[in-house]
């Protein structure tokens, strides 16, 4: 039907004529393009009633696959978009429940809530169930954390942790199904059981998420509105409610194609096994290696491989990929040896890996592996800093971009710098814009957008708070922020905002009279540039006052002309101002005090905000530049030349006795995870199911794992997700792979190389002593 020329394990996936079909795709295998061409196929035999449906993970795939089927269609002489649907799990959720809302409870307009808001009604019940409840760290507190340390847990990091529990405990229940109505009968069911045994307040967090759930659901009730997880959860509930629908719609879409299984949950993988029934046909394609997402969200990699193992389902593996040169395909094959026969953990060698080994392309591919060059491949083994690793990358990609820049610019190439944390990969973007090296940054937010809600955040700051010399100060600053670049304009401006700071009477500068005006008293000190500027800001100044009372986004607006020049800044000022005028909407008591802490909010980095870069929209690297991002961040994408930073055990521990673990606060008594023990409370409520007429009669404590089990499978789970998280680091790249660690700061004993990492090290130079090449 078109040019594409499948390799074995594709061609295998092209023949699939009906039934079910699990495919595991290794990095690169092209399971994109073999999912579009066989829905391409699939078009030519469904009736002119009926669609072929393709289920993708993230909307920037939708129009990818649109893009390819419609092309493979165009081949085979069909017209395109016509005979298939390209949704996201959530777009088909939504599609089912918009067209029948009111079996649901939902009213016809019902609105659909973003993250950001998700996220500030759920800070909100907490905060409300925190205050009613001053006390409920307690329990959970170390011994040693008392007098005042106990008073400032409580007040600082104990909200961020319930916060947490609070975040996945709902998305969990939700996933199960379970309403707080629900949870709370079923929870007091529990609780009189513990009582009969003297067990009270065992169930504390599973109280405290299901209280703030309540709360959560009140609110978004109040809104009309539901959230993501409500929509996943209802479409199903839909297709069980009505089996005449249900049938319609499988009928419509006799052919389903899921890209991605790997990252689906319990409730997503039941909508779409509804939807085929018994008589429909479903193809998955994923890579349980791949799975990196299971700490964040509901997916569950195991759902795929239980899927894969059914007798019904013909499991086809698509192994050839042309992606990296044999030397890095060797090193992601031997991790995975590794892991599978030798990893000091048991859990991992059966969990972290499906023992699948990627296989270079045959010769006369039209997607050839680079040359084989072991050399490219370095492990750097040596002790070194924090500090000392960031200075050493930089150094390294600072001598790769002047050689690019020698080359002609069709020979250069790319390159992708990846840390497990955010807060390096911004400390290391910044380092290389010192050094005038280009980057573009995959974070969350990117620099753009940081710096622009930092500015805005700090003149907003300033009119929250008129009276604060310091708060003046700073919106002086970044005013002026473009004389930083010079040495000498650097040093007025210090010595303006120095003044500023130290005026004892803002109103004697800002709002004169004639016996009343500092800024005359002072002139006579002063230098000519030093009276011009603080002239000239007390004129900014006094207008951005004059528009403090204006609605949020109409303050924003007016201090957009005075704060950026650059279109690129103008128009994150807009997206900004249209945000908060939406958190205004919700929130119709917030003052301009709370608007500032939710920019504030976006200036650190801590939501999910766009800006307008390429990151933003179908991001692909370019030859020259350096692209800064998380591990998490870089799955899907590929560079010529890749470094993986902080291979240490602490972001990638193995279940060691000297390790320790992200999730595990020092203040919390005998190293619990609270998150995994309030999911497995919320695991237990579930499967009371139904519940027992009388509680005396049931061994419901059997149910309840004892404490401190939830913890040690989270540790357990999460060293298997971070041996796929370095897995996908090294599957990045294709031609040039280095990998370093360092040691670590703050109190805790100085860290280790990760075990994965020094099996890889002596595993590699053993070979390079065989090969003669010199060591990494």
């Amino acid at each position: 039907m078109s040019t594409f020329q499948p390799r074995p394990g594709q061609q295998e996936v092209l023949r699939f004529s009906g039934g079910w079909m699990g495919v595991t795709a290794v990095p690169g295998a092209g399971k994109t393009r073999t999912l579009a061409e066989l829905a391409a196929r699939l078009v030519a035999r469904v009736d002119d009633d009926q669609e072929v449906l393709v289920v993708t993970l993230v909307n920037s795939a939708v129009d990818n696959f649109k893009s390819r089927i419609n092309q493979a269609v165009r081949a085979g002489g069909l017209l395109p978009n016509f005979g298939y649907r390209v949704r996201t799990l959530h777009g088909l959720a939504h599609d089912i429940v918009r067209e029948r809302p009111a079996l649901v409870g939902l009213a016809d307009d019902f609105g659909i809530i973003d993250e950001r808001e998700a996220d500030r009604i759920r800070e909100d019940a907490v905060a409300t169930w925190l205050r009613s409840h001053p006390d409920a760290a307690d329990r959970y507190l170390s011994p040693g954390v008392e007098g005042r340390q106990a008073e400032w847990v409580k007040s600082d990091p104990w909200p961020r942790v319930a916060r947490s529990i609070a975040t996945a405990f709902i998305r969990r229940a939700k996933d199960l199904g379970l309403t707080p109505e629900v949870l709370s009968e079923r929870l007091r069911i529990l609780e009189e059981a513990l009582a009969l045994e003297g067990r009270q307040g065992e169930l504390g967090l599973a109280r405290m998420g299901t209280e703030i759930y309540a709360d959560y659901q009140r609110s978004l009730a109040y809104r009309g509105a539901v959230d993501f997880d409500d929509l996943i959860r209802l479409a199903l509930v839909t297709l069980r409610l009505d089996a005449d629908y249900l049938a319609r719609l499988q009928q419509r879409w006799p052919y389903i194609l899921e890209d991605e299984a790997q990252d689906s949950s319990r409730t997503q993988q039941e909508i779409l096994k509804s939807l085929v029934g018994s008589e429909g046909h479903w193809v998955r394609v994923g890579d349980t290696n791949q799975a990196i997402y299971e700490t964040f969200t509901t997916a569950d990699p195991e759902l795929l491989r239980q899927f894969l193992d059914q007798p019904r389902v013909r499991a086809v593996q698509m192994e050839q990929s042309g992606r990296s040169q044999q030397a890095i395909i060797d090193l992601a094959n031997r991790l995975v040896d590794w892991a599978c026969a030798e990893h000091p953990l048991a859990f991992a060698q059966e969990r972290a890996f499906l023992w699948q080994h990627i296989a270079p392309t045959a010769p006369g591919d039209p997607q050839p592996n680079p040359p084989t060059d072991l050399a490219a491949v370095r492990l750097v083994i040596r002790e070194q800093t924090p500090e000392q690793e960031l200075q050493r990358v930089v150094e390294w990609v600072q001598r790769w971009h002047k050689a690019q820049e020698a080359r002609p610019a069709e020979e250069r190439e790319t390159c992708a710098v990846l840390d497990p944390r955010t807060d390096r990969a911004v400390r290391l973007a910044a380092l290389l814009r010192e050094r005038r090296v280009p980057v573009v940054e995959l974070l969350r937010s990117t620099s753009s957008t940081r710096q622009a809600a930092g500015v805005l955040g700090n003149v907003l700051r300033c009119l929250a708070d008129p009276v604060s010399q310091r708060k003046l100060a700073t919106a002086f600053r970044v005013w002026r922020r473009q004389d930083r670049d010079d040495a000498e304009a650097k040093v007025l401006l210090e010595s303006v905002a120095d003044r500023i700071h130290r005026c004892q009477h803002l109103e004697a500068y800002l709002w004169p009279r004639a016996d009343q005006d500092w800024l005359a008293d002072l002139a006579p000190e002063l230098e000519t540039e030093e009276l011009g500027l603080l002239t000239d800001f007390r004129q900014v100044a006094r207008r951005w006052h004059r528009a403090a009372g204006l609605p949020i986004d109409q303050l924003i607006l007016t201090l957009v002309s005075d704060l950026f020049q650059e279109p690129a800044e103008l128009a994150l000022a807009h997206k900004f101002a249209v945000a908060l005028r939406d958190v205004a909407t919700s929130h119709p008591a917030y003052r301009l005090t709370e608007l500032v802490e939710e920019l504030a909010v976006i200036a650190r980095n801590e939501r999910r905000f766009l800006g307008f870069s390429s990151a933003d929209s179908g991001y692909k690297p370019r030859p020259g530049e350096v692209t800064v991002a998380t591990m998490h961040k870089s799955k899907g994408l590929e560079w010529d030349r890749v470094y993986l930073m902080s291979v240490n055990n602490y972001d990638f521990p193995s279940g060691l006795a000297h390790d320790t673990y992200i999730a595990e606060r020092w203040f919390v008594r005998d190293n619990l995870n609270l998150v995994a023990e309030a999911l497995a409370q919320v695991e237990a409520l579930a499967a009371l199911d139904p519940p027992p007429v009388d509680p005396v009669d049931v061994d419901l404590l059997s149910l309840l794992p004892p404490e401190g089990r939830a913890t040690q499978k989270a540790r357990w789970e999460y060293i298997a997700e971070r041996l796929r998280l370095l897995y996908v680091g090294i599957t990045r790249a294709r031609k040039a792979l280095t990998i370093t660690w360092n040691t670590g700061r703050g109190p805790r004993a100085k860290l280790q190389p990760a075990v994965a990492l020094v099996a890889l090290y002596e595993w590699w130079r053993a070979r390079l002593e065989a090969e003669g090449v010199e060591g990494p």
